[in-house]
């Protein structure tokens, strides 16, 4: 009797683990939203250009499971800023690198 019941309550705890997982959109399993940087230089305004056009096609591509407009819209701004943090960093390292580099 105590085995059917550790079996069972295995078996209703391990439903219970996946439920979360089942009731999560399916952008939360998407990869990441990345930008491919390394064959363009970032302190140029064409770079700058083509980054800015690599970060709305990944947005749209991460958001693109989105089926309301509004959360699209809200997922693809947040995707965008982030992705621009990360290359405003980026840029100031690049910028810092060259900069130290003229100095020595």
């Amino acid at each position: 009797m105590k085995n059917i019941a550790a079996q069972i309550s295995g078996v209703a705890a391990l439903a219970l683990a996946a439920l979360p997982m089942v009731a999560l959109p399916a952008a939360a399993f998407a990869a990441p939203a990345s930008v491919r940087i390394s064959d363009i230089n970032l302190l140029s305004p064409e770079g700058a250009q083509t980054f800015q056009h690599r970060a709305d096609y990944a947005a749209r591509r991460f958001c693109e499971t989105d089926k309301d407009l509004g959360s699209a819209a809200v997922c693809r701004k947040a995707v965008k800023q982030e992705l621009n943090e990360k290359a405003a960093v980026i840029r100031a390292a690049k910028l810092e690198q060259a900069t130290t580099f003229a100095a020595r």
